[in-house]
């Protein structure tokens, strides 16, 4: 279907009637079926043929092989995106023809009932009258529909619009009053055929465009420019298929309760499902409660159109000017205006991208590690948003399926984490699932790191030019509550969704990231149905360099004594934990490494306060944390055991 002449419809009465709008339906699904192709020859990459090889292979040639490998990965990425788009606006576009044709495959049904016949115009000609009028028999005739204008608003008057409708309410007007009966019969199956003519033509004026621009470079290399195209590419179709996702159940809000949101996806037909992740993958990614290989399809696609776009970004930053100085006189210089302009304008945005795409490479490296160092297995990414939580940004990774895994691991670290640092935070996660992995033959073990608040930028006086260290404060622990909680629940609905039970899941804190447990701990839900005897859905939590939990007993945050566990470390660690209890993040000045807090107090290891997951010499406190993770409890070392 194409426009012939200016002002003329794209689609034409003969043309509709002769349309197969399933035709457009499979289309659709053969795009589909190439977009899981693509999804299928990416993952054997990443997941199998590089895995494999790495076991085996190493040195330069080796680097080599995996980087046109990734390359490879990368190009069915790119095609199983895009696929998926042209699929669900092929679907779209069907809808729509799909509804005009039906509505003119009745209209023409009522023309034959009434033994009318209908031109190759569309025009309705209609028999002479049954019945004398006047004395004689009133004649048969022709009349042409006229389709209704659609409104996209109210308001304001659209003059085209009512003259449309004041013309048709004349046309009615005039037929009611002609003495053949059959006049008014016909012109309101004409309109009907108009208007069927006329809604076909808007689904293709309007899908038209979008489609025409769903094409690739003519090139094999998939650049950033590509994948900031298909960000725009998705942005269209979305905008496009209002009226299709519109009819489909709307998604839960993000911050409801993510039982809801689980068994919303469980309701979706596979269509929807792919209509879904393939024109809001940010928001599908978010959603707690939806599994976890969804949520990381769709944000696999958040990540490489943030990560082109932000690379586009960076690109267009002008350089450093080269005149930085200028002479006033024989000793003395002052800065150039055009210098003090780039630094004070540019040189922050050159900062700020270059630590989120330095974070971001992090995340890339992870995907491309699978199976090479510690065997590590598939990552899902479960969250991300660069520009989240005051921009510090949202991570969220694991190692492993949490909704299949029998033990599950989920890691929250602490004050200065930022995504641009990201890499230190997913370290400890890796060599978590790799201790405790090795601690469970023939069990599934999935560790998660988990970044989605506002860290705290500063431990002490000076850091990050602050003279009150933002970390003496709960307000960040407070405030970053609601999200961890609703992402806990979010993983328990989805691991019962999934294998019908709960994993055996570890919450561990490390230094603020355990103030912010003790938070989610107080934090009630809006959806909460009831108060849990523990009010999170976890079965241990571990207190790692903890400065405070804002409790003064493990029981006052509902936990089972004999299932919280803490560990201190020393050098800085001591700093850091007698600091928290000098401030107030303890309760009463109680930290969980004191008696009185009633934990289970770990032997530790560290040497300081980052030392926690050290493989160097016995590697006590790494050993002891994954004990736990695998609910080896008789083999965790204590120094104490709780009350």
């Amino acid at each position: 279907m194409a426009r012939t002449r200016a002002g003329e419809p794209t689609v034409d009465f003969a043309a509709l009637k002769a349309l197969k709008p399933a035709e457009f339906e499979t289309a659709a699904n053969e795009y589909r079926t190439l977009s899981g192709m693509a999804g299928t020859a990416k993952d054997n990459i990443e997941q199998q043929i590089v895995a494999t090889m790495r076991k085996s292979l190493e040195g330069d040639a080796a680097e080599a092989a995996f980087t046109q490998l990734r390359m490879l990965g990368q190009n069915f990425h790119y095609t199983q995106v895009e696929c998926g788009v042209i699929c669900t606006s092929l679907k779209a576009l069907a809808s729509s023809l799909e509804a005009a044709k039906k509505k003119l495959d009745a209209a023409l049904q009522d023309a034959a009932n009434e033994k009318f016949t209908v031109a190759a115009d569309g025009s309705v000609h209609y028999p002479p009258g049954d019945k004398e009028v006047d004395g004689k028999i009133p004649p048969g005739g022709s009349v042409t529909g006229g389709a209704k204008v659609k409104r996209d608003t109210p308001a304001p008057i659209n003059p085209a619009a009512d003259a449309g409708d004041l013309a048709a309410a004349l046309r009615r007007q005039s037929a009611a009053q002609d003495p053949n009966p059959h006049h008014g019969k016909a012109l309101e199956i004409a309109d009907r055929i108009a208007q069927a003519v006329a809604d076909a033509t808007e689904a293709d004026e309007l899908w038209a465009p979008k489609l025409r621009a769903l094409k690739a470079d003519d090139d094999l290399t998939v650049s950033a420019g590509d994948w900031v195209d298909v960000q725009k590419d998705t942005a269209g179709a979305r905008e496009a298929a209002k009226d299709y996702l519109g009819a489909i159940k709307a998604p839960p809000a993000a911050d409801g309760d993510p039982r809801v949101a689980a068994e919303w996806w469980k309701e979706l037909s596979q269509d929807q499902k792919d209509a879904y992740v393939s024109l809001h993958p940010a928001s599908i990614g978010a959603l707690n409660g939806l599994p976890a290989d969804v949520r990381d399809e769709a944000n696999r696609v958040v990540f490489a159109e943030k990560r082109a776009e932000y690379q586009a970004q960076l690109a267009a930053i002008p350089p450093e000017p080269k005149n930085k100085l200028k002479r006033l006189g024989p000793d003395t210089y002052v800065y150039t205006d055009e210098w003090l302009k780039w630094k004070n304008e540019q040189k922050p945005k050159k900062e700020a991208l270059e630590s989120a795409l330095a974070g971001m490479a992090t995340i890339q490296n992870r995907f491309d590690s699978t199976g090479g160092k510690d065997s590590l297995p598939e990552a899902y990414l479960l969250g991300f948003d660069p520009s989240a939580n005051n921009k510090d940004g949202r991570v969220i990774i694991a190692n492993g399926n949490p909704d299949t895994a029998d033990h599950t691991g989920i890691f929250v670290p602490g004050t200065k984490t930022v995504l641009g640092n990201i890499e230190d935070e997913m370290d400890k996660s890796d060599k978590l699932w790799a201790e405790s992995s090795r601690l469970t033959p023939g069990k599934s073990v999935s560790t998660i790191m988990w970044f989605d608040y506002d860290a705290p930028r500063s431990a002490a006086p000076g850091d990050s030019g602050d003279i009150f260290p933002e970390a003496r404060l709960d307000d960040y622990a407070a405030k970053g509550a609601p999200a961890l909680r609703r992402f806990l629940d979010g993983s328990e609905a989805a691991h019962q969704t999934a294998s019908g039970n709960s994993s055996h899941t570890t919450l561990i804190g490390h230094s603020y990231g355990s103030t912010l447990i003790g938070d989610t701990a107080k934090y009630r839900s809006p959806y909460a149905d009831v108060w849990y005897s523990n009010p999170l859905p976890v079965d241990d939590v571990v207190a790692v360099g903890s400065p405070g939990m804002q409790a003064q007993r493990a029981a006052d945050l509902g936990f089972d004594g004999k299932h919280t566990w803490a560990m201190g470390g020393g050098g800085d660690d001591t700093f850091v934990r007698e600091g928290g209890r000098n401030v107030g993040l303890g309760g009463n000045r109680v930290i969980p490494t004191d008696p009185e807090f009633g934990a289970n107090i770990m032997e530790s290891d560290a040497a300081s306060h980052g030392g926690f997951w050290e493989r160097t010499g016995e590697a006590v406190s790494l050993k002891n944390q994954a004990r736990v993770i695998a609910g080896r409890y008789d083999d965790v070392t204590l120094k104490r055991e709780a009350p």
